[in-house]
């Protein structure tokens, strides 16, 4: 009897324990948590109103009641012609003042052919504002693999743009034009004192030099050498040239540097006749 009353108990015990569990479990159910149901609520409510917010603003911006009605040039263009930019604006510029795509914009002005950077911003209520930054040619390019000419500006950036005017030509290998330009300066500061202009500069593929001045005459620098560096050989020639000269009392075709301590002369008549034979 008595292990049949500590059976009952147990059974009744579990009982309890499963009938407070089960309680518990529906206590902790989603359904019957009311402030997480009405924080989800409001969460909701939240998005949906954003997202309305979202749609009318955007439908109210893409309506044609914000007009561009001007394109302001700040800045005012040497090479780039007004019918070029006019041409670029109305093609370029889509929407409206909240719509139009200024990067797409700013994109279309830079493919003319004498902008280097352009910068396009808004100004309220109706107005684009231009600003471009142009190319200032320095010199002729000519790539060594034969491609047509081009033009080199004073960063050593090569662009593609038609001029006629008066300046160096550079013949180099592909991405050389900046390391050409630097090198020109430094040459035509050292052969100023000769009272020539330097209009050629060509540097071939195993990095040979050669300069061409306004007489037609074509120095020979040759390669950078550790004994005798390009400014040392150059600056040899034109302390010399002037009493050497004086000596020969002929017109000199080639002048040529390569010699660690010394330069090598072809005459202009030399020339002619190898040429004439």
């Amino acid at each position: 009897m008595a292990e049949l009353a500590r059976s009952r108990l147990a059974s009744s015990r579990s009982a309890a324990k499963g009938a407070q569990g089960g309680r518990a479990r529906e206590s902790t159910g989603l359904w019957n948590r009311p402030a997480l149901l009405n924080l989800l609520a409001d969460l909701l409510m939240l998005f949906a109103a954003l997202g309305l917010t979202w749609v009318v603003v955007s439908w109210f911006l893409s309506r044609p009641f914000f007009p561009l009605r001007e394109v302001v040039l700040l800045s005012p263009p040497a090479q780039v012609t007004t019918a070029q930019l006019e041409y670029v604006a109305r093609a370029a510029i889509r929407g409206n003042f909240f719509t139009v795509d200024l990067d797409q914009v700013r994109a279309d002005f830079e493919k003319l052919p004498w902008v280097r950077r352009a910068e396009v911003r808004r100004r309220w209520p109706d107005v684009l504002e231009l600003r471009l930054q142009e190319h200032q040619a320095v010199a002729y390019w000519t790539s060594t693999d034969g491609s047509d000419t081009r033009l080199v500006n004073r960063q050593g950036e090569v662009f593609v743009a038609a001029s006629n005017a008066s300046m160096p030509g550079f013949s180099g290998p592909q991405g050389s034009a900046a390391y050409m330009l630097a090198r020109y300066e430094a040459f035509a500061g050292l052969l100023a004192p000769l009272g020539r202009q330097l209009v050629g500069v060509v540097l071939s593929a195993r990095e040979a030099w050669q300069l061409r001045l306004d007489n037609d005459m074509v120095i020979v620098l040759g390669r950078e050498q550790d004994k005798a560096p390009l400014e040392e050989r150059l600056a040899r020639f034109v302390a010399a040239w002037p009493q050497t000269q004086e000596g020969i009392g002929v017109q000199v075709a080639v002048a040529d540097l390569r010699y660690p301590s010394g330069f090598a002369l072809t005459p202009a008549d030399t020339l002619a006749m190898k040429g004439k034979k």
